[in-house]
């Protein structure tokens, strides 16, 4: 083999070692935010739902104590809903993440 295909050959190996180098650090940020912007997604609907608690809790100070213990059970639930669906957001987003960097 000459020189020449040699330091082809090891060009070659450079330049994908890099591109492997320059990929695992893309899908490292991906990864990162879309955990980013997940968290910040749960965190969200978190605090939404605690001030709709809030409000429709004043809103029960007037009705009687076993109506506004029901709502309050309704309104956590609600809480776990809206979690449990950004939890799945944000899985479902790091997925895609994944995906478009196994994919590319």
């Amino acid at each position: 083999m000459s020189f020449e295909a040699i330091s082809n050959i090891a060009q070659a190996e450079a330049a994908a070692k890099a591109s492997v180098a320059n990929a695992q650090l893309r899908a490292k940020q991906l990864a990162a935010d879309a955990d980013s912007a997940g968290k910040l997604a749960v965190e969200s609907a978190l605090q939404k739902a605690d001030q709709e608690l809030k409000e429709l809790s004043l809103k029960v100070n007037d009705k009687a104590t076993g109506e506004a213990e029901k709502l309050s059970r309704d309104l956590e639930k609600q809480k776990a809903a809206l979690r449990a669906k950004a939890q799945g957001k944000l899985e479902t987003a790091a997925m895609r993440v994944v995906e478009r960097i196994v994919n590319s």
